[in-house]
């Protein structure tokens, strides 16, 4: 493969792992914002108006950031009904193949955030709640989640191309191979164990022995 591909791989798997691995922490964030919204209705009889939409802002952030972090571990889901009996190298063809799709959607998808960006922006759009906080900030951030995976794909791309020849692009992620040992280990217990022989009956003794 060219070394722009190589180093465009490497770069971009490095971004959003690194982002990921930071957004990760954004669930701690949300439980708190509703654990405090809770407490502060029920037990001291003072209800934010902020909470409920502050935890929503912070989940578009958890799961739109880690969209291409996501990808780069392979943890979306998806039917496999056919791919997982596949070997490596074919499902590497068809992952080329729906590309495609996936690059089609995703690019209508960041062209139609960054126009309803810019129509917030303009207009100063708000939430219509009490709280009324503006939209445009977590259109930007939805903008640069998708912008993120939407590079991923390319990486994703290349490595699938790569793959299909028979090549091995991209460095080794750390939460790839521990995921893949969760897998692993789940498998092993969910896989039924067969039971015991049972040993044959004992012959009846004679009661007159």
């Amino acid at each position: 493969m060219p070394k722009f591909v190589v180093s465009y791989v490497r770069r971009i798997d490095a971004l959003n792992r690194f982002v990921g691995r930071f957004v990760l922490y954004f669930i701690f964030v949300i439980m708190g914002v509703l654990l405090f919204s809770t407490v502060s209705r029920w037990l001291f009889d003072k209800p934010v108006i902020w909470g409920v939409e502050m935890a929503q802002f912070g989940m578009v952030i958890y799961y739109t950031l880690g969209g291409g972090f996501a990808l780069l571990l392979n943890s979306h889901v998806r039917m496999d009904l056919l791919y997982a009996g596949w070997g490596r190298r074919k499902q590497a063809r068809m992952d080329v193949f729906t590309f495609i799709c996936v690059l089609g959607y995703l690019s209508l998808l960041l062209y139609g955030c960054l126009s309803s960006t810019a129509y917030s922006l303009e207009y100063d759009q708000r939430n219509n709640t009490a709280w009324g906080p503006p939209i445009a900030p977590v259109k930007i951030v939805l903008a640069v989640g998708i912008a993120l995976t939407l590079l991923q794909v390319f990486s994703e791309f290349f490595k699938d191309l790569a793959r299909s020849r028979g090549l091995e692009l991209g460095v080794d992620i750390p939460e790839k191979a521990l995921l893949a040992t969760n897998s692993a280990e789940k498998s092993a217990l969910e896989t039924p164990r067969p039971a015991p022989a049972l040993s044959p009956p004992l012959e009846a003794v004679p009661s007159g022995a």
